[in-house]
């Protein structure tokens, strides 16, 4: 049914206008009470008078009709229509390939791949979202680095001057820590994602969760090679106890709550405020973290700041 924007009335309104004028109302008066013009008055006075028994009862003759026509004589056949998309099929070619094959314009090749909804290729079913949260605060924790360049000078975002660029100021790497029941975070930034440096972030990190009570069962990480195939992590992991998983390979969604992490610092922290430079920004990293973990709402733990989670389910005081 095709949708008539231009016309000033709904079904409803049409049906209000028959009814005045079966009442007795002449059709010029209906048409100035609701504000359309005599010929529309008219046009529906008649569709309802040449209605089926059928459609008065159901009210279907106020509703819109197809502007398709009744007859297309000069529309392909469906042969024609078969072999077009059989060809689409087998070649994956577009309208204007297929065209000169099949002595026919690429737009009525284009209509006919559309008429029989094959003019784009099927989209692949998305997976399932699996979302998960383990109970308790220690038992999987999420790790995983992003770079952020280094700058001698606030850039054209601040500036607005693109002459002016720090080329070749290197990189720093946030190397983050987050509970998977919580959302609270440990972060470092350091000079590089090498085996040691993980090795080094990992303890102080894993000493800052149990400063807070939270002792370490899992960790999880993507595939990278400092933390697969790191020997000095492994033996520290296996002194902890703790079990280390890896994700499946091109699956960052298993990993999705420091990948999100990581989005936040970049918003807030990284690009939210003005720096003179990336020494500036460094030094206000631990000032924003402690403001995530402890003042920031977070809305995936009810609104309501990490470190409180951590202290209601292990019954810490408050």
């Amino acid at each position: 049914m095709a949708d008539h924007g231009s016309w000033r009335l709904g079904p409803g309104a049409r049906r209000r206008i028959v009814c005045e004028v079966n009442a007795g109302m002449a059709q010029k008066r209906a048409a100035a009470r609701f504000c359309v013009s005599p010929a529309t008055v008219n046009l529906w006075v008649r569709r309802e008078r040449e209605a089926s028994p059928q459609e008065r009862v159901s009210g279907a003759w106020a509703e819109d009709r197809s502007s398709r026509p009744h007859r297309s004589p000069s529309m392909i056949s469906e042969a024609e229509h078969d072999r077009i998309c059989e060809m689409r099929e087998h070649t994956g070619w577009g309208p204007r390939l297929i065209a000169p094959l099949v002595g026919r314009p690429h737009s009525t090749v284009h209509a006919a791949l559309a008429r029989r909804g094959c003019s784009r290729k099927p989209r692949a079913a998305k997976e399932a979202v699996v979302r998960y949260e383990w109970p308790c605060p220690g038992q999987l924790l999420h790790v995983d680095v992003k770079k952020f360049g280094r700058f001698a000078v606030p850039g054209h975002a601040v500036t607005g001057d693109r002459t002016q660029r720090s080329r070749r100021v290197g990189w720093d790497y946030a190397h983050t820590l987050i509970d998977d029941c919580s959302r609270l975070a440990y972060t470092e930034l350091l000079d590089d994602e090498r085996a040691d440096t993980v090795t080094g972030f990992m303890t102080r990190g894993l000493d800052w969760f149990l400063d807070h009570g939270i002792v370490a069962e899992r960790l999880l990480s993507d595939n990278a090679w400092a933390y697969t195939h790191n020997r000095s992590l492994r033996e520290l992991l296996w002194a902890r106890a703790i079990a280390h998983k890896t994700i499946r390979p091109y699956r960052p969604q298993t990993n999705g709550k420091v990948e999100r992490f990581q989005q936040t610092l970049a918003r807030e922290w990284a690009y939210g405020h003005t720096y003179a430079n990336s020494a500036a920004r460094r030094e206000a990293l631990p000032h924003w973290l402690e403001h995530y973990n402890t003042t920031r709402n977070h809305s995936a733990i009810g609104d309501r700041p990490p470190i409180n989670r951590v202290q209601k389910v292990l019954g810490q005081n408050i």
